[in-house]
């Protein structure tokens, strides 16, 4: 369980690290150019994610987000498999931990103060919006995934594309994450948000991840293994075509 613990404090604080750090350093290559700040911010948080996912996802899931903690706990209470209730709270807590160490992190990498409070207020009716759809769609891709067989082979690909494409088409720019939301306050930065955007984000986050698993479990009510997924090409279909 200490593995595990670490392996998600480094995670979120990596991810977040890297989430603020690209923004900081966005600001700095192109000022005023709001457009190419957002492609170099999501380009290097689409790359980083993939790695931290491909390097910690053997040793705890590589959740790095409560959201995901919590529904890997609500999904699996009944067989008896995810997280625990016992483990949850540790989860949360050095994902929480993770998110703001990560923050102060770019801030000292940077050269700014070690300690700030963003003041970039976030919060309308379109980017609660934004964010239930973010979630929900990022809780379906990872469960999706898990409940076919594929989390192992493709989930560092998928969910690092997801929230690549979620930057763009999301008005929130896909935060989809208390952990990284809560430690974005820690940064008056491009990447920051002011402590007040931050329960209306949060909120639409549970939200979105309710609304992701109830998909998932209409869609894949039962686990399936990959291999007895209806496709087109595979040789047992083709046999009864």
């Amino acid at each position: 369980m200490t593995r595990k613990l670490l392996a998600e404090f480094l995670g979120t604080a990596l991810l977040v690290c890297v989430v603020v750090g690209s923004g900081i350093m966005a600001q700095q290559l192109s000022p005023g150019e709001v457009g190419l700040q957002l492609l170099e911010n999501s380009t290097a948080t689409v790359f980083g994610l993939g790695v931290l996912i491909l390097v910690l996802g053997p040793v705890s899931g590589a959740h790095f987000n409560p959201v995901v903690s919590v529904a890997d706990w609500w999904a699996g209470r009944c067989q008896r498999s995810g997280l625990t209730g016992a483990e949850l709270p540790g989860y949360l807590a050095a994902q929480i931990g993770g998110g703001v160490a990560g923050a102060v992190l770019a801030n000292v990498m940077f050269d700014l103060p070690a300690w700030q409070i963003s003041t970039h207020h976030r919060v309308t009716g379109g980017h609660l919006v934004g964010e239930i759809v973010a979630t929900a769609g990022l809780i379906a891709v990872i469960f999706a995934l898990a409940r076919t067989g594929r989390a192992a082979r493709s989930a560092a690909a998928a969910v690092a594309a997801y929230i690549g494409a979620a930057y763009w088409f999301t008005s929130s720019t896909s935060f989809a994450n208390p952990a990284v939301t809560i430690g974005r306050i820690f940064s008056d930065t491009f990447a920051g948000i002011a402590p007040a955007s931050v329960p209306g984000y949060i909120a639409a986050q549970i939200v979105g991840a309710a609304l992701g698993l109830a998909v998932v479990g209409v869609l894949y009510p039962a686990p399936t293994p990959a291999e007895n997924i209806s496709h087109p090409d595979h040789p047992k279909d083709s046999a009864h075509r």
